[in-house]
């Protein structure tokens, strides 16, 4: 096999899917346009993109998702209000994501799952290894979780998959990969021997559970064309990543830092009160209000 470049310059962020877990919000606004604090939650992902030195952003959409492209577009008459007003910090932060560098789209016109999106993505990367970030999965992480795993791509010059161990009993919701236990790779690093997608928890092959950041080469593109849809009629990444392993070792990085699934209900108000927690203007007003919870379910402000 020839020698894979070693440089990740590109992320690829799947973005199609209908967002049903947050209906009737999602019905005309993107679950990733969900706000987190005050940013949507895609834009954390591409943030870490950018602090991990990726210089392209491809964006796989479908339709109704054009807020996306707004987002990251200049918006001149917004622009010229704030600075006219003297908003100088507000200023900055938009004109901030309007340069996060190339940022390209491309359409998944029907929901046929993560592998389809990844691989609908093939004209925008082109011949080179990719990130992906899942945006839904947001990571805080220093140094960046994408940086981590290109780290390790660096080192090992194959796919990495970034994992994190999860309850025995949640290894069903996720994609889960086994290891070969004998190899030494350093702390964290692990070469995948198969890869599962959401077992029974008596038939999983371990509880490292894949979550949503890859370092991919180009010859997923070809293992996913070659890979059948499943029950479903969706082409999952994981059954895709399974067929490359036939071909050439791929890895596992167990990520260090914190990540909140906003791809559901909870967990979308347990990062927002997380993130809200780390800003100076936020904590401690906030920490105060929780304190005056009733800690039975359902029950407000003491005194109310």
């Amino acid at each position: 096999m020839a020698p894979m470049e070693r440089t990740i310059r590109k992320a690829v962020f799947p973005a199609a899917g209908l967002g049903t877990r947050f209906l009737p919000a999602t019905k005309v606004l993107p679950k990733e346009m969900l706000v987190l604090v005050d940013k949507p939650v895609i834009q954390y992902g591409v943030e870490e993109a950018i602090q991990s030195g990726i210089t392209g952003i491809a964006i796989v959409t479908s339709r109704g998702k054009t807020s996306m492209e707004d987002h990251f577009d200049v918006a001149f008459e917004l622009e010229t209000v704030l600075e006219r007003r003297g908003k100088t910090q507000q200023l900055d932060e938009i004109r901030r994501m309007a340069g996060v560098g190339q940022v390209s789209y491309v359409r998944q016109n029907e929901p046929l799952g993560l592998g389809h999106a990844v691989l609908m993505a093939r004209s925008l990367v082109g011949e080179e290894p990719f990130g992906v970030i899942l945006s839904d999965d947001v990571i805080d992480a220093n140094p960046p979780a994408l940086k981590q795993l290109m780290d390790v791509y660096a080192r090992v010059g194959g796919p990495v998959i970034a994992v994190e161990t999860v309850p025995p009993e949640d290894v069903s919701s996720y994609g889960v990969v086994a290891i070969d236990e004998t190899a030494d790779l350093g702390p964290g690093v692990f070469r995948i021997t198969d890869l599962v997608e959401k077992p029974p928890r008596n038939e999983a092959p371990s509880n490292l559970a894949i979550i949503g950041r890859y370092v991919l080469t180009p010859d997923i593109f070809p293992a996913l064309e070659a890979t059948a849809s499943d029950r479903t009629g969706e082409i999952q990444l994981t059954n895709g990543l399974r067929r490359l392993l036939r071909d050439r070792p791929l890895y596992a990085c167990k990520i260090s830092g914190v990540r909140h699934d906003t791809g559901n209900k909870l967990g979308l108000l347990k990062a927002f009160v997380y993130f809200a927690l780390q800003r100076p203007d936020l904590a401690e007003p906030l920490r105060r209000y929780l304190e005056t919870l009733s800690v039975k379910a359902g029950v407000g402000p003491s005194g109310l």
